[in-house]
């Protein structure tokens, strides 16, 4: 397994260890809950260094990143981020990944599993562009910096003033002493930051010790994978592997906002043009069970009078609601906020509603 360059610090903080997409990462430290409440009031810092990034250059750059990718890139400028996906040419979703627009690159931030393969289906789809894909994932530090104190945390490390830096933006600048990219997003639904830097351990330790150094006076706290999967369930994310990949198409996903079907030409735009004609055939919906606190899993099926509704990709039981909560795919018809449906969990039928995300309202959430 690799290890980011948190590594030493995760193991003397007494973090859980599990592998996720290849790496040996942080579940938890002091327990999810915590962490995850932590992020909801105050401050959390996620160690994110497992996630890949490509730098793509070139003169054909932009037609490029704007075939490859299901968002217009024509609507960014520099200093400006967006969400987006990679799709196949049966409209089938390849990863979700953020597209950043530098003065001379585009950045691509894409899932850890998925380094390899996007980069191959990157490469592959260049034809006779002029771009250079650059595979910079090794060399790059990622820290989240999540919370409703988070600007006021990081400001203290940056000259930078981050209250003229809006959502789904970024600049170039300095944190505690050290060159780096700052970027307002994140996927818990809370105000936050992405910083990207050298991934070298000595950097990364500094980095780590004057974050936690200025956030101690507001409550920061380390945050593993755990609380960042309960985190962005709550505002009804999507997680690759579990409730998008191949099979999957943005329309069915909820990701047609996304999914810019009037921009001109991209891989999976004729596949999705007929999609959208036909109608969609199934739906991605939240749900939230009713009465007992039960735990949705991903795989449980969903059903209605007997009969299987489709599964559950994702669940838990919301920290923030006390109540599961869970995506999947129904059928259309059956996809309308307020429908009652059932959980099979352990063998017994659990009542729930479809309800509509996210399932709590924050000020900020990927839009």
């Amino acid at each position: 397994m690799k290890q980011t360059p948190f590594f030493a610090i995760h193991r003397k903080l007494g973090a859980k260890m599990v592998e996720f997409g290849g790496y040996d990462m942080p579940i938890q430290y002091t327990g999810i809950l915590e962490e995850h409440k932590a992020v909801r009031n105050k401050a959390g810092v996620f160690d994110v260094s497992h996630m890949g990034e490509f730098e793509v250059r070139g003169a054909d750059a932009q037609a490029f990143v704007q075939r490859m990718t299901t968002n217009d890139t024509s609507k960014l400028s520099d200093g400006k981020a967006q969400y987006s996906l990679l799709c196949y040419a049966d409209g089938g979703i390849v990863d979700d990944l953020l597209v950043y627009r530098f003065e001379e690159h585009f950045m691509l931030v894409v899932n850890a599993a998925n380094i390899g393969k996007d980069l191959e289906w990157l490469k592959s789809n260049r034809s006779k562009l002029r771009v250079e894909i650059v595979d910079r994932s090794e060399e790059t530090a990622l820290l989240a910096v999540q919370g409703p104190r988070s600007e006021e945390i990081l400001q203290k490390l940056t000259p930078a003033d981050l209250s003229h830096v809006p959502y789904y933006s970024f600049v170039r600048t300095r944190v505690a002493g050290f060159p780096m990219t700052v970027s307002r997003t994140g996927y818990t639904g809370e105000t936050g930051f992405e910083i990207y830097f050298a991934a070298d351990t000595a950097t990364a330790e500094r980095v780590w010790d004057s974050l936690m150094e200025a956030g101690k006076d507001f409550g920061i706290k380390p945050v593993g994978l755990g609380a960042r999967d309960t985190l962005r369930l709550e505002m009804g994310y999507c997680l690759y592997g579990n409730d998008i990949d191949a099979t999957t198409n943005p329309l069915e996903a909820g990701l047609g906002w996304i999914t810019k079907l009037e921009k001109g030409d991209f891989i999976g735009r004729d596949a999705l043009v007929k999609i959208k004609q036909q109608g969609v055939k199934r739906k991605l919906i939240g749900f939230m069970v009713e009465g007992e606190k039960a735990f949705p899993r991903q795989g449980y099926e969903i059903r209605l009078n007997g009969s299987s509704l489709g599964l559950v990709t994702s669940g838990t039981v919301s920290p923030v609601l006390d109540k599961g909560i869970g995506l999947g795919y129904v059928d259309t018809g059956a996809a309308q906020p307020g429908s009652r449906v059932n959980i099979l969990i352990r063998e017994k039928e659990v009542a729930a509603r479809v309800a509509k995300v996210p399932f709590i309202k924050k000020e900020q959430h990927a839009g």
